[in-house]
């Protein structure tokens, strides 16, 4: 786990200066080491955090006679296996490193060489013969890969702070993405927040070469989830092989990820993905097994109690952090600046303190992401499911009675507050379409109508289109599979790149079994009755790790991760964090009208509505344009806070 940065250039440079500060700001993500290769038309640099091959590895990394450099970030967790096999081809290894295979292996085989790569990786090749760039980003996003074009000079790094040194980049605000930014809190296509920037998106390479006229960049895809494609034994499988084939795979998966020349540790929750992983970790590694959670001081948001109980079941060295209201938005900003974006969830400061507190005791964790959008976790997917096939039913009734239905739920004085708010979230009480029954209902902050009440002048974009994009893709699967592979397209994007930015703003690996490609190949294959079953999500999982992991963290209730922001924002001393929104000379002043603000402010403080989840997309979003647009980041390094103190 690294730091990549670097540029090419159609004019020859001789400015070392700037691929050094390209590196020098993202030092977190690589603390152990640098490197740097240039020549007059691409510099290449590189931050090391040492994982494998302690003594070597170091980057950028040249193959025998140094036509071709590399720097690199991530695992690849079979290079000991694709090694025998290069070096009976004739290719001469000066290290024990998977950097080296990786370079040895496109030298090889060019672009496909990445069907052979299992792990997590972004890296670019430069061929300074041909005065080619190659680059590449592992197939389900697990490192990120940002990179900036303007016909003359490309710039590439692992975080987009590194690119913002490049003096031919200047941050600007790409506000035609403020619709699907203020639904979801994320942008789940390749542009970016910033002008110009945009992401390398999951399963896919670009080659530029600069020899030819007009260069550009050519981007091609090499890899997608799969459609399901069960085998001609599948359909007549019973429950128990699957459930078994899963138990093996998984174990499989964490043992592979188990490589490492230094100490390991486990992200736990308490959950049953989590814990899995810890038992599995437990059953397969010979060393201590540490394990590191955390809390809050509202003892009903946190789950630490939860993660002991599982701690102490399985045998595993066991450590927490709890922290405080203080603590927390004293940590957003210089949080927000790591992430370079806003921070789509709360939870993403949680596991910065989590990551803090692993650092003092291992190097790399494994995390439970991917297994809720593999295999139907979350209560949406079951929410969805149920009012679909109600619906069905339901549109026996005429159209008109169903819309005069629609309208009376939402008025009628005959119904109580309660009744009312839980018929608006059914097939009775919403439109009858995605839009209305899934997005606005269960997964977006603002819809389309909040948008237009709150903000002047916002962007004509759909809010939806990028999920609609995937979503269309596969009309003829299954909703469930559908809805997984949507958001496998673009809520788990978002969630890997929280967990690798989150983690390595304290210097932190972090490694995700549930999303080994092979894995996830075969959860496509998982018929949808071991997914979703009588209202169980992740059903084939619990099944799977029944004995492993104690039934009643198994079969608890999910919490994911809660936070205690919306008390907090309605605490009096949240006034600070709603001034910090209204701010004239702020990002948000441009767009919002500010008696909307207001009103929206109120119905939260009130406990008239609950807005928790809009002023959280407003206050990071107005703070992300304080660190690197407006010229507030001095202002805002020590926190929103200060009195109480850093807190990172």
């Amino acid at each position: 786990m690294c730091g990549i940065a670097g540029y090419v250039t159609l004019q020859p440079s001789d400015s070392p200066s700037i691929i050094e500060r390209m590196t020098d700001v993202i030092r977190h993500r690589g603390p152990d080491d640098f490197g740097f290769y240039r020549d007059p038309h691409a510099s290449l640099g590189f931050r090391r955090l040492a994982i494998i091959d302690l003594s070597g590895g170091h980057q950028p990394m040249s193959n025998e006679d140094s036509s071709l450099w590399i720097t690199f970030n991530g695992e690849i967790f079979n290079h000991a296996d694709l090694r025998p096999a290069l070096e009976h081809a004739g290719h001469r290894y000066a290290s024990r490193s998977d950097t080296e295979t990786i370079l040895h292996a496109y030298e090889q085989y060019g672009p496909p060489s990445l069907l052979r790569l299992r792990g997590m990786f972004a890296f670019a090749i430069w061929d300074k013969h041909a005065r080619k760039l190659f680059c590449a980003r592992d197939r389900l996003g697990k490192k990120p890969f940002y990179y900036f074009w303007d016909g003359r000079t490309f710039v590439f790094a692992s975080e987009i702070k590194a690119i913002l040194e490049h003096p031919a980049v200047s941050p600007q605000f790409e506000d035609s993405l403020l619709p699907e930014y203020l639904s979801f809190g994320y942008i789940s296509e390749e542009r970016t927040l910033f002008r110009g920037i945009r992401k390398l998106m999951p399963g896919h390479h670009l080659t530029l070469a600069l020899s030819g006229p007009n260069p550009q960049p050519v981007i091609a895809q090499y890899w997608d989830i799969p459609d399901p494609q069960p085998t001609p034994d599948d359909a007549h499988r019973d429950d128990a092989s699957w459930i078994s084939e899963c138990r093996d795979r998984l174990e499989q998966t964490v043992r592979m990820r188990l490589m490492s020349d230094v100490p390991l540790g486990m992200f736990l929750s308490g959950g049953v993905d989590s814990s899995a992983i810890a038992a599995l970790m437990k059953r397969n590694f010979s060393g201590p097994v540490k394990t590191f959670a955390v809390g809050y001081r509202e003892a009903e948001y946190s789950e630490l109690s939860y993660a002991s109980h599982v701690a102490s079941a399985i045998g595993t060295e066991h450590h927490e952090v709890v922290i405080g209201k203080d603590q927390f938005f004293n940590a957003l900003p210089r949080l927000i600046w790591h992430e370079d974006e806003p921070i789509a969830w709360p939870s993403s400061v949680s596991l910065y303190f989590v990551s803090k507190l692993a650092r003092d005791h291992v190097t790399v964790v494994l995390t439970g992401e991917g297994s809720d959008e593999m295999f139907g976790g979350y209560a949406r997917y079951r929410h969805f499911s149920m009012n679909e096939r109600y619906l069905r039913l339901y549109r026996i009734l005429p159209r008109a009675l169903r819309a005069a239905i629609r309208a009376r739920v939402a008025t009628s004085p005959l119904l109580s507050a309660s009744l009312r708010r839980k018929l608006q979230h059914t097939f009775v009480g919403r439109s009858e379409d995605l839009e209305s029954l899934y997005l606005d209902n269960f997964y977006s902050a603002f819809s389309a109508a909040e948008q237009r009440d709150l903000f002047n002048h916002l962007p004509p974009a759909s809010p939806y289109a990028n999920f609609r994009h995937y979503w269309d893709a596969k009309p003829g699967l299954s909703s469930l599979s559908r809805l997984l592979f949507t958001d496998q397209k673009t809520y788990l994007v978002e969630l890997l790149m929280k967990q690798d930015q989150m983690s390595m703003a304290a210097s932190i690996e972090s490694r995700v079994p549930f999303l080994d490609h092979e894995f996830v190949e075969f959860s496509t294959r998982v018929p949808d009755r071991l997914k979703l079953r009588k209202g169980e999500g992740k059903y084939i999982v619990k099944k799977a790790i029944e004995g492993l992991v104690p039934n009643e963290i198994i079969y608890r209730r999910k919490m994911g991760f809660p936070t205690p922001l919306r008390d907090w924002l309605r605490d009096p001393s949240a006034a600070r964090l709603f001034d910090i929104m209204r701010a004239k000379d702020g990002l948000l002043a441009s767009f919002i009208d500010p008696a909307a603000l207001d009103s929206l402010i109120a119905a939260q403080t009130s406990g008239h509505q609950d807005a928790t989840d809009c002023l959280w997309r407003l206050l990071t979003l107005q703070v992300w344009g304080d660190m690197f647009l407006t010229g507030k980041r001095e202002q805002r390094w020590e926190g929103i806070f200060p009195a109480a103190g850093p807190a990172l």
